[in-house]
């Protein structure tokens, strides 16, 4: 028998007996795939297993590139340090036939998650021949650690004991093929103990740079030494990082402050470091200039020192970019610098301090472009980050000339305390800049949305097909499949989670039903599927695409619940009267057949149609009347109705380009759906929560503070208009009171500025907290019930509702509230790159549009004024951006600025929020790495000021940008 590349060892056996001890259940965590290894030609006791050797299962003619230090057949063994850093180098095409120890990853997974991840993935790429030994378990390469030597000087002798039995062993098995093992390491010591021992052995950028024939893979190389980072000035910029125990007992003593660092997208000189804690109080530090900043990098845990404060300083309202400055523009730095340093009112004062360490780098891969160097044949060139927050990079390559214009990865190495820039190396040459699959995928990896296919291992775990509801299927589960079902969804949609009916029960009520599909029937706790979807978190919709969270056998097929089909799903029931007052609610496992798949469109023409009175119109119309007054009962009780304008787009069926854009249309069906799943929500979360008092995974909308109003209370102040922001319902009522018969696009203006005003809602477990309130809903409790094709919460709710009824059973994972209380973090975390990925798709076919469309001229709505601009909305395609003006050789101020109305004078013409405005709008694409919509004003014509304009970029993170305007 062979074993294939990924398993655990590149040696045929054959097992001949079991042995007395089995290994431990640790020893087997290392690998899915892990196996043991045998003894050499000869029966012998191995951990276990008692095995007789019969020959190589490694490439018996590896197909290594030409390496003019290696010419004979070879394998590589790498140390921990190389896994850890040259992972980019290792995941390279060229680069096959490696065994990894069980010694090397047990290292890893402890030192970097990532790292071990990208191992694991290239280990089951078969076509890599990435092999796994568990040496720990091997008598002939088990070491024990010596008295007087530390864990790490042990471990590099248990990697040197192995690559030399490796050796041994090869060479008697196949003298004739030359194999041997080579062992990459950057440890100097290290290196010159594995050459004493004779072991062949080189660092990783001696052997990369021997292979000839792929001379690219060194621009891949991660430089990790000072020396090879030295700038030609050799000045000294930044001070020197603290080392980790000093901070540590500084954040003890209270002399450092350990935070999150938030670098600036609108200011590079300029971040804030939240601090970690529970308390509110002082959450937020202000850093302003190069040196405080003192080489930290966004979402960097760092220690801070506070300043005093006479030195505390206001958060900038200026707008700054790195050009790219010379290494020795010291000057032109320091003057950008005291552009921040305006005089500021005491009151806008924020708690400042500068960086004096870092605790834990949260570097990645990063997307952006070559800025080529302008001196001829130099290999060393700047990384413009598409993400504003990140800082420049320098690199070395020898391909500047093949990678203009394109979009490619770089991983940053370190940042020397003598270099205006952190050092990086090249990944990865993604596409041409503008073509539409390059910058999805970069949108994907800024966002950090996992995209890659699903692996075998988790497909594995799909039912085989044909696939039938059996009788086992229907143990504890109600036949519903006679009920007058239907679905109501967006136009196209294909994964189906929920469908509805209602019918008259001939004892003067109505009985609802919700009907969600049943997912996890087909994902089972614990498995690779299930891993990879709470991996996954939530689907991603961007406007071409759709990054599914299950696959698609599942999510467009096995759990989707289209019609004239038999379905598994998981059923909420309620007895309602007339006036939709619930009598009685039941949840069940269920089988459906839904009879028809309707669209909005579609189900408002058969409520509105005299002609239909079938048995789905009669339901549709009972659905439609409770849903009206659920809503208005809701409303009563002071749910907020927001609004947010959204777009979408009528692509070119052959091109697939953007030919229309229009703002999104809500008919009554659209409220009549998002009632019925409100209500099964709040059902579920009150069951579950009765069940698992604290376990339950439930959703809350905290309130926001009443600084987030401020905006929203000037600009109806300005309308002669009151908001009142002390509750949600007396915010309700002031929105619904809020009107203008003049101007009736006033209250939704007021209630697009009213949605930026609110908090994110979270995920959390009900034994981690004690606030359940949903602010925007109104209710007391709230969970996610209703998706569980496109939202892991849903899963994990329907698993508890499902022991609830007792339909299933439990497992330790669901009643552990510590681990229900990290997978909360990771949803949230995945809800919020799916948000801001979703945006980046619509900012960018916003741009293809505009780039067909040419120049064009829209009415808009001033939405917010600003010291120097205007930020308006185009009602008519949902778009926003922000109008500059600039002085033209005027020696005096012209602009006036009333923050208190708020409003903005020019010359004699004053701008107020909401104030109707003609813009131009058109593409700019004069920076290839940042391409925007431009605006400039048309009406009214303001003579003599010049006009630019701007619009979010693609990659803007959207509550940022609100944070900051409030600020502003």
């Amino acid at each position: 028998m062979e074993i294939a590349p990924g398993s655990a060892h590149p040696l045929r056996f054959r097992p001949i007996l079991v042995a007395l001890r089995e290994p431990t259940n640790a020893s087997l965590d290392v690998f899915p795939r892990e196996l043991f290894i045998n003894t050499q030609e000869r029966e012998g006791v191995n951990f276990g297993v008692k095995y007789s050797c019969a020959g190589p299962v490694l490439e018996p003619q590896p197909l290594d590139p030409a390496s003019s230090l290696c010419p004979r057949p070879h394998y590589l063994l790498p140390d921990t340090n190389v896994l850890l850093h040259q992972i980019d180098v290792l995941e390279d095409p060229a680069i096959r036939n490696v065994i990894v120890l069980q010694t090397v990853l047990q290292e890893v997974r402890n030192r970097s998650a990532p790292v071990y991840k990208r191992i694991r993935d290239v280990t089951n790429n078969q076509e890599k021949h990435f092999y796994t030994f568990t040496n720990e378990h091997h008598r002939e390469t088990y070491v024990e650690q010596e008295q007087g030597e530390n864990a790490n000087d042990r471990n590099d002798r248990a990697i040197r004991v192995a690559v030399k039995w490796y050796n041994e062993h090869l060479k008697k098995m196949s003298a004739e093929n030359h194999l041997q093992v080579i062992f990459i390491t950057n440890d100097k010591k290290n290196k010159e103990k594995a050459i004493e021992e004779g072991i062949p052995a080189f660092t990783c950028e001696e052997y990369v740079k021997s292979l000839t024939a792929n001379p690219e893979l060194i621009d891949r190389l991660a430089c990790l030494s000072e020396e090879g980072n030295e700038i030609e000035s050799g000045r000294i910029i930044f001070s020197e990082h603290l080392p980790l125990s000093k901070l540590q007992q500084g954040i003890k003593s209270g002399t450092y402050v350990q935070g999150t660092f938030r670098a600036s997208r609108e200011n590079y000189l300029e971040a804030t470091v939240w601090v970690h804690g529970d308390t509110e109080e002082d959450k937020e530090i202000i850093l302003q200039g190069l040196k405080n900043l003192n080489r930290a990098v966004h979402e960097d845990i760092v220690a801070v020192e506070l300043l005093p404060k006479n030195q505390w300083v206001a958060p900038s309202s200026v707008v700054l970019h790195d050009e790219g400055q010379n290494e020795d523009d010291v000057e032109k730095e320091e003057e950008r610098e005291r552009i921040l340093k305006t005089a500021a009112n005491e009151k806008m004062l924020k708690p400042t301090g500068r960086v004096v360490g870092i605790i834990k780098r949260n570097w990645r891969p990063y997307c952006g472009m070559l800025s080529k160097s302008d001196i001829k044949e130099s290999r060393r060139h700047l990384f413009t980050p598409a993400d504003r927050r990140i800082p420049r990079i320098r690199i070395e390559t020898r391909q500047a000339s093949a990678l203009e214009g394109r979009r490619i990865i770089v991983a940053i190495d370190g940042w020397p305390r003598n270099s205006r820039y952190p050092n990086g190396h090249f990944v990865k040459n993604l596409g041409d800049v503008g073509d539409k699959e390059t910058e999805t995928e970069v949108l994907l990896l800024e966002h950090d949305v996992p995209h890659q296919p699903f692996s075998q291992a988790v497909l594995s775990f799909l039912p085989k097909m044909p696939w039938s509801i059996t009788e086992k299927d229907m143990k504890d589960r109600e036949d519903l499949r006679h009920l007058c079902v239907c679905s109501v969804d967006p136009p196209g949609c294909t994964d189906i989670d929920d469908a509805l009916h209602c019918r008259d029960l001939g004892n003067g009520n109505l009985e609802v039903g919700v009907h969600i599909a049943d997912v996890s029937h087909f994902i089972r706790p614990g498995n690779a599927l299930d891993q990879e979807s709470a991996r996954r978190g939530t689907t991603v919709y961007l406007c071409e695409k759709r990054i599914d969270m299950v696959p698609e056998l599942l999510s467009s097929n096995l759990c989707s619940l289209r019609c004239n089909v038999d379905r598994l799903a998981f059923s909420c029931i309620w007895e309602m009267n007339h006036n939709a007052e619930i009598l009685k609610v039941r949840f069940t496992k269920s089988a459906i057949n839904s009879k028809a798949s309707l669209t909005y469109a579609e189900a408002q023409m058969r409520i509105d149609s005299a002609a239909m009175n079938d048995d789905i119109t009669t339901s549709l119309r009972g659905l439609n009347k409770l849903a009206k007054i659920l809503k208005k009962r809701r409303i009563e009780k002071g749910a907020l109705t927001l609004s947010s304008p959204e777009v979408r787009f009528h692509m070119d069926s052959e091109t697939h380009d953007p030919i229309d854009l229009q703002t999104k249309e809500l008919r009554e069906t659209n409220s009549m759906v998002e009632e019925f799943m409100l209500l099964a929500n709040i059902s579920v979360a009150k069951k579950i929560h009765e069940e698992f008092s604290e376990h339950a995974l439930l959703r809350k909308h905290p309130a926001p503070p009443p600084s987030n109003y401020e905006i929203l209370v000037k600009a109806a102040k300005s309308k002669n208009l009151e908001i009142k922001t002390d509750t949600a319902k007396s915010l309700a009522d002031s929105l619904d009171r809020a009107d203008s018969p003049t101007f009736p696009y006033l209250n939704t203006l007021l209630r697009i500025l009213a949605t930026r005003c609110m908090m994110q809602a979270v995920y959390f477990c009900s034994g981690m907290d004690n606030d359940f309130h949903h602010y925007g809903l109104a209710s007391p409790i709230y969970t996610h019930f209703t998706s569980p094709i496109r939202r892991y919460a849903d899963i994990i709710v329907h698993r508890l509702l499902a022991v609830a009824i007792g339909a299933d059973c439990t497992y330790p994972e669901l009643t552990d509230k510590h681990k229900l209380a990290d997978l909360c973090k990771n949803l949230n975390f995945r809800h919020k790159m799916a948000q801001y990925a979703q945006r980046a798709s619509v900012a960018f076919h916003t741009q293809l549009f505009f780039k067909s469309k040419g120049i064009v001229s829209e009415e808009a709505y001033i939405l917010f004024v600003r010291k120097n601009a205007i930020v308006v909305l185009i009602p008519k395609y949902g778009l926003e951006g922000t109008v500059f003006f600039e002085e033209k050789d005027k020696p005096k101020p012209r602009l006036i600025y009333d923050d208190e109305i708020p409003s903005l004078k020019i010359e004699d013409t004053v701008f107020h929020i909401f104030d109707k405005v003609k813009v131009k709008i058109m593409l700019d694409s004069s920076n290839l790495q940042h391409q925007k919509i431009r605006m400039s004003l048309v009406e009214p014509e303001i003579p003599g000021v010049s006009i630019s304009a701007d619009t979010p970029n693609m990659d803007i993170d959207e509550p940022e940008r609100k944070k900051k305007k409030r600020e502003k």
